[in-house]
């Protein structure tokens, strides 16, 4: 198994462990908004109203993940040279050893025990690395050591 489809794996299994937990909440929240107990008894009572937006916030939490491992599981694995511009995939070390994964989501998630940071294109770092190369500078004027 080489690096990123290590990495990818290891994305992946946050992914849908996040997916298991929204599920479950769903699940609960649903429960309590049509539990008998949570029926209102004056107009001021919202348990029920609030478990329901509850149950529905959850629900489009699992369907948005849903759509993050499709798109990370489409996503074509490749190295990267010295030579390339750096797109989706690349892997971005800088100048101090900072190690970044562009990816199309999942930005801040952390990595190989912290040593590896996702960010996406909308980032604002992401934004400077995206189609830049190995040894340029960025604006900041922090230097893009390596790429792969």
């Amino acid at each position: 198994m080489t690096e990123k489809e290590s990495l990818l794996k290891s994305l992946l299994d946050i992914l849908i462990s996040q997916r298991q937990t929204a599920l479950a909440a769903a699940e609960d929240a649903h429960n309590d908004a049509t539990n008998e107990q949570s029926v209102a008894e004056t107009q001021y009572d919202t348990i029920g109203l609030e478990a329901a937006y509850l149950a529905h916030g959850q629900s489009q939490r699992v369907a948005d993940i849903d759509v993050m491992l499709k798109q990370l599981k489409a996503l074509p694995l490749r190295d990267f040279s010295a030579e390339d511009e750096i797109t989706l995939g690349a892997i971005i070390t800088l100048q101090g050893g900072l190690t970044f994964w562009l990816m199309p989501v999942c930005g801040g998630i952390k990595l190989d025990d912290g040593k590896i940071v996702v960010i996406t294109p909308q980032s604002p770092l992401g934004q400077k690395l995206d189609n830049a190369e190995a040894g340029e500078k960025l604006d900041d004027g922090r230097l893009i050591a390596a790429v792969r």
